[in-house]
């Protein structure tokens, strides 16, 4: 028998083939009953995963567009259950080597056997040749259909794939108007509902929203506006119009930029712009002077803007993680409110010298910027706040010599670095050990400096009295010759006489 397709390897074929009559068909006879299993041609076995996975296959339209595409698969299914299973890979070698060997024999030629006593005998292992090359060119032909058989089924499971994707595309498209249809009723709603009645709170969450009405700018009471898991593209600067908002939720959109009139929302306390496709922030985000937390995590972004944290100084929680941002604008060090930070899976090189004035930090995740975060700034143990810190997955090779006096530090990840100091048993001994590590080397350093210092000093100051020893010896000396010059002693009458 002919195998079948393997459903994990072509699942939406075998799924179709399951479905056409069977070769055989049923028998109405119990001994056949008995010895053939039961096979249900309406729900074979592993239709079950493949209809949860793909599930526009039940519908009877696209079944039958699937069965019209595989025709040539279950023709040639048919040809190949008459002429039987594909011959084992030791058959076609061995009815290669033997077709070889039986054409260098019929090669010689007629008039040579002819003229051997033995030409009876030869012509009779002639014929017997003959059969087995037609045997062994059956068995090499079955290989060949098999073969063509294998790439048959491969391009029908795209086929069907491609018939498949169509009718998910047209299914999705006629929801989609379906929706946007509902959308409109309910946006109409809330728009006529505000313009009579005070509304806070907007939920348009996952309505497949692909435009927001600049009707919207005019809800002047609206707190809460909550857009997330649409497919809106842009946001109306109308939204400066909404001068009450605290909380806005654009999360799970398209969007690629955010307008530049956000920063008129000055009540704004809570953003959340995560898993778009923002490749960079409005400055004026700046001038949301109120905001307390701050979400653009999942987006394509290289950098923050340069002013962010001279301005968003309330700011309380900040998450960067999953973009592309190498550095962080020195004005990061005025977020003085900052207590949470992850700027994980990034392309950060370093931190600014500045970030250590975040002294009421607790949080931060600085994981996975890989070869490009080797090292941390010196004052680092400034960050006396600093509870939790995940600096794994990077290329750090030594912790910073103040690192002993983060007190608060109580979770510390330093997984995947070329650790040096502390040397790796230390690391394995947890975040106390690490502690006391850098803190032991750090006094053993400020002493070993201050001895420097002393003896530097010593130096100087035994360099100092010798210079004041010669200095006072050299005066004498002075004296005592200017003494002898002007001294009142006799001349000497020889240097007195005439040349």
């Amino acid at each position: 028998m002919v195998a079948e397709p393997n459903p994990k390897k072509f699942p939406v074929l075998s799924y179709v083939l399951a479905r056409l009559p069977s070769f055989t068909g049923k028998s109405s006879s119990p001994s056949s009953s008995s010895s053939v299993p039961a096979f249900d041609v309406e729900q074979p076995p592993s239709s079950i995963e493949i209809v949860t996975q793909m599930p526009h296959l039940t519908q009877p339209g696209v079944l039958a567009s699937m069965t019209k595409a595989i025709s040539d698969v279950a023709e040639t299914r048919s040809i190949l259950r008459t002429l039987g299973p594909r011959p084992d890979h030791e058959t076609v070698d061995n009815a290669r080597a033997k077709l070889s060997e039986i054409q260098g024999f019929l090669s010689e030629s007629f008039e040579d056997i002819a003229l051997t006593d033995a030409a009876g005998k030869d012509e009779k292992r002639r014929q017997e040749m003959d059969q087995e090359k037609t045997w062994c060119e059956s068995i090499l032909k079955l290989d060949e259909v098999h073969a063509s058989y294998e790439k048959l089924l491969k391009e029908a499971e795209e086929r069907l794939v491609r018939i498949y994707e169509s009718a998910e595309k047209d299914a999705a498209a006629n929801e989609d108007s379906v929706a946007a249809v509902e959308v409109n009723e309910e946006v109409v709603a809330i728009l006529q509902q505000a313009s009579t009645n005070p509304v806070d709170l907007v939920d348009l969450s996952g309505k497949k929203l692909r435009l927001l009405p600049e009707a919207f700018g005019r809800i002047h009471g609206l707190l809460v506006l909550n857009l997330s898991n649409n497919q809106l593209e842009a946001i109306p600067d109308s939204i400066a119009g909404l001068h009450s908002l605290v909380e806005l939720d654009v999360s799970g959109n398209v969007l690629e930029t955010l307008p530049d009139s956000i920063g008129l929302l000055s009540k704004l306390k809570i953003l959340n712009a995560s898993t778009n496709k923002l490749t960079s922030l409005p400055d004026s985000i700046c001038r949301c002077g109120s905001l307390v937390i701050l979400d653009v995590s999942f987006n394509r972004l290289t950098y923050l803007p340069t002013n962010i944290g001279f301005e968003l100084v309330n700011l309380e929680k900040l998450m960067i993680q999953y973009n592309k941002i190498r550095s962080l604008p020195t004005s990061v060090g005025e977020m003085r409110s900052l207590k949470y930070l992850d700027a994980h899976f990034n392309e950060l090189h370093g931190l600014p010298d500045s970030f250590v004035l975040l002294t009421n930090l607790e949080y931060l995740n600085l994981s996975s910027n890989f070869s490009d975060l080797k090292d941390l700034p010196s004052s680092f143990g400034d960050l006396i706040s600093l509870q939790e810190l995940d600096l794994s997955n990077n290329q750090i090779h030594a912790l910073p010599d103040t690192f002993g006096t983060l007190d608060s530090l109580t979770k510390l990840n330093l997984d995947q670095n070329p650790l040096i100091v502390p040397p790796e048993e230390v690391v394995k001994e947890g975040v106390e050990a690490v502690k006391m590590y850098m803190g032991k080397r750090r006094i053993r350093m400020l002493e070993e400096e201050e001895l420097k210092m002393k003896m530097e000093s010593e130096m100087e100051q035994t360099n100092a009295g010798w210079l004041t020893r010669t200095t006072s010896v050299l005066k004498t000396y002075v004296t005592d010759v200017s003494e002898y010059l002007g001294s009142k002693s006799p001349r000497d009458p020889y240097l007195e006489r005439p040349l």
